[in-house]
């Protein structure tokens, strides 16, 4: 009879033997591990660590790429040059070298002398208890007002005898005319726009006033016209006909008030506006 793994069965009881893989032989290369690789790129010539690139593949490869290495190696002094010898010891004065008179000497500061007080000796001992009764601030005002105005010295130069004396000077002249260039040019400008405002009005003819209140006035009986329909209507009770009625009343007033404006004498029409007036 076939079993399942799922199945309940006697044999499932028993646990199975754990399954342990041998172990293979460890690898272990027959190549010298510490063998630098060949082509290697971190030994090059102006390396400051001296390598082997080992270029040829050799298994044990000798020398070194670095080049630069000779008795004093471009730098600095032979080897053992540095090395101290005790027969060829420092003097005195041999150590720095100075400039005669510009670092100071001992000899130099006596004769400079201190600059600070001497200590008092302990013989010497202050005078206590002096005072005195006169007043600084008044003493100090008395002697501001008695003294005598200070005087400048201008070394004898008298400056009403130069030549420009009391004249303009000329970079004051330049600014002046530079002035007054503008302000003839503004007021140029302003003539100018003056006369081109005169230039675009003009007197309206009496044909034309007397067609322009004509015109003006069989409009105003078409609109009349059309606000008298709406005025026979008993209820308005809808918002188009209550906006009719008002662009109706709205228009009336502009041309009644076009036509008193039109019936004057003298008529004059500004361009720039596009009114009359």
């Amino acid at each position: 009879m076939m079993m399942y793994e799922n199945e309940e069965s006697i044999y499932n009881l028993i646990p199975p033997e754990e399954y342990k893989a041998p172990k293979s032989k460890l690898y272990k290369s027959k190549h010298n591990p510490k063998v630098v690789p060949t082509g290697s790129t971190f030994c090059l010539t102006t390396t400051s660590k001296p390598g082997v690139a080992n270029l040829n593949g050799e298994v044990a490869p000798e020398g070194s790429n670095h080049h630069n290495v000779a008795s004093t190696g471009l730098w600095g002094k032979k080897l053992g040059d540095s090395k101290a010898n005790p027969t060829t010891f420092m003097k005195k004065g041999q150590g720095t070298m100075r400039a005669t008179g510009l670092v100071p000497t001992k000899t130099d500061y006596k004769k400079r002398g201190s600059k600070r007080a001497p200590v008092p000796k302990k013989d010497e001992k202050p005078i206590m208890g002096l005072t005195s009764d006169k007043n600084y601030i008044v003493a100090n005002a008395v002697e501001n007002i008695l003294a005598a105005p200070k005087v400048k010295d201008n070394k004898g130069r008298d400056y009403t005898k130069k030549k420009d004396y009391g004249k303009t000077p000329k970079y004051l002249q330049k600014i002046k005319n530079e002035i007054d260039q503008e302000f003839e040019l503004v007021r140029e400008m302003q003539m100018e726009e003056d006369a081109q405002r005169d230039r675009d009005k003009f007197l309206l003819p009496d044909d034309e006033r007397a067609e322009l209140i004509k015109a003006l006035k069989k409009k105003w009986e078409v609109v009349h016209k059309q606000y008298q329909e709406i005025t026979h209507v008993q209820k308005i009770d809808t918002v188009g006909l209550r906006r009719k009625k008002e662009n109706c009343e709205q228009e009336l007033r502009q041309l009644e008030k076009d036509i008193e404006k039109l019936s004057k004498k003298f008529i004059f029409v500004d361009t720039t506006y596009g009114d009359y007036y």
